[in-house]
């Protein structure tokens, strides 16, 4: 298409000459900047250009990054990783070229966009996002995402949500609301990673995460402060009580003390509540993740100890009977894969005591069809939502209506592999999720999605409404 050819299809001259008029009648003193703008709300947007590199994550193993421009501007998104990945989640595109990174390089998936996504996107609407993450979806052909890999599409899927939003001149969590039909966005609960083990710390701890939930906070600001107070005060009774060389954090950011005992480390934060003065505005939630300690049908929760490994294996009865009790000694509201992700019957039995919320992580792995399947069967009553599991933006709204669906409580989730991307901040806030899990109140790329859910609270004033005592609606 000629210069000529452009400028007649897009009417640009007839639009050139309004911005001029308009800039005389404004009178401004920087015309040239008053009719680029002017021309920028005049002609609509199209993607122009998507160019991918290889950064690092948060626990130096590589990542997608990519930059999408329209003709608003250039708009950035990275995606993160998990330690582990299922045979149910979308694939992660690695090279496994082992004399590089260790196999970990997403060469092959920045390829992938600089090559054949960018080609099929440039001259797309940003504001479409369903069609762009079809049109990726459709170039790769596999049910997983396994051509062009997951990390490749999600990124160039997150960065042309922020073009949508800049092109409709809102913020991205607005935009992210429109997309999914929502009129009430909410600012989360966030769940404060307090106590990491299991994979996610070298301690003897079996289970993965001890989390704060400050769900008597009156708005977000108050929660983070909660939260972090808590956090600062659990380091002085782990100091207290064993020495500050057990008070070494895991990938998280939670403390990692050298304990095993699930009743010491919930002590431990107990103790830390009370030196709040919170008490009861303040929820404990676990992330058990029990699938990386279970053996055939027995629970091994001496897993991280090679001494004593083998020597304190638990049933699932036995399990059933250690979360009711723990439950009733402590204010414990959530529990996170309490069983393996393949035992359906002992997490379905669970869910139906009506102790606390179940959450599905290893379970669902973010599929709809997991999804599906654990409606029908009662499995659980909560979905954690890792957006790199899925894909595209488009279809994490899918998943997340579908849990809203059946009154499911939905924990929008980072990974263990972080970047400073705050999306999942602003996503919560659009799919008015409940609550969000991204670690300790600590550690920059953890802190980032805290800190715009400050920042989006503030945008709101008034009209911003914190989920509080109403985390599972």
């Amino acid at each position: 298409m000629s210069v000529q050819e452009y400028l007649d299809k897009h009417l640009l001259s007839r639009k050139l000459e309004d911005a001029v008029n308009a800039a005389v009648r404004a009178k401004t003193s920087d015309p040239v900047l008053f009719i680029s703008n002017h021309m920028k709300k005049a002609v609509q947007s199209v993607i122009t250009k998507v160019k991918a590199r290889q950064i690092l994550d948060s626990r130096g193993i590589p990542t997608v990054e990519v930059d999408l421009y329209t003709n608003k501007g250039m708009f950035r998104a990275s995606v993160p990783s998990g330690n582990s990945t299922g045979m149910y989640e979308a694939v992660e595109l690695r090279d496994g070229d082992k004399g590089v990174y260790l196999g970990n390089g997403v060469a092959k998936a920045v390829k992938n966009i600089n090559d054949k996504i960018a080609e099929a996107l440039v001259g797309m609407d940003p504001t479409l996002q369903s069609q762009i993450d079809q049109a990726m979806i459709d170039l790769d052909r596999t049910e997983k995402k396994g051509e062009l890999g997951a990390n490749a599409i999600l990124a160039v899927s997150i960065a042309a949500c922020r073009a949508g939003a800049a092109e409709k001149e809102v913020s991205l969590y607005k935009h992210i609301a429109d997309l999914s039909g929502k009129t009430n966005p909410t600012l989360p609960v966030p769940a404060f990673t307090v106590i990491s083990g299991g994979k996610h710390a070298g301690s003897n701890l079996a289970i993965q995460e001890i989390m704060v939930l400050p769900i008597g906070a009156s708005k977000f600001e108050e929660a983070l402060r909660m939260g972090t107070e808590t956090y600062h005060h659990l380091k002085a009774v782990i100091t207290e009580k064993s020495g500050a060389h057990n008070c070494n954090v895991g990938e998280d950011g939670g403390y990692a003390p050298n304990i095993s005992s699930f009743r010491e480390a919930l002590d431990l934060v107990k103790e830390a509540i009370s030196r709040t003065g919170y008490n009861d505005k303040i929820k404990i939630a676990l992330d058990v993740s029990a699938t990386n300690f279970c053996i055939g049908k027995r629970y091994d929760l001496d897993f991280q100890s090679p001494q004593k490994s083998g020597q304190n294996f638990k049933s699932a009865e036995d399990m059933i009977e250690l979360y009711k009790e723990l439950c009733s000694e402590y204010p414990i509201v959530s529990i996170e894969d309490p069983f393996d992700k393949e035992d359906w019957e002992h997490i379905k039995y669970i869910s139906n005591l009506g102790i606390c919320q179940i959450v599905g992580d290893d379970l669902l792995m973010s599929n709809a069809k997991r999804i599906e399947k654990a409606i029908t069967e009662s499995a659980c009553n909560a979905l954690l939502l890792k957006v790199n599991q899925v894909g595209t933006v488009t279809e994490v709204i899918d998943v997340v209506k579908q849990a809203k669906e059946a009154h499911w409580g939905v924990v929008t989730s980072h990974r263990c592999g972080e970047t400073i991307d705050s999306f999942i901040a602003d996503l919560s806030v659009g799919l008015a999720s409940g609550v969000i899990k991204s670690g300790a109140p600590c550690r920059g790329e953890r802190l980032e999605k805290y800190n715009q859910l400050l920042r989006i609270e503030e945008e709101l004033g008034e009209q911003a409404v914190y989920a509080g005592e109403d985390w599972r609606q």
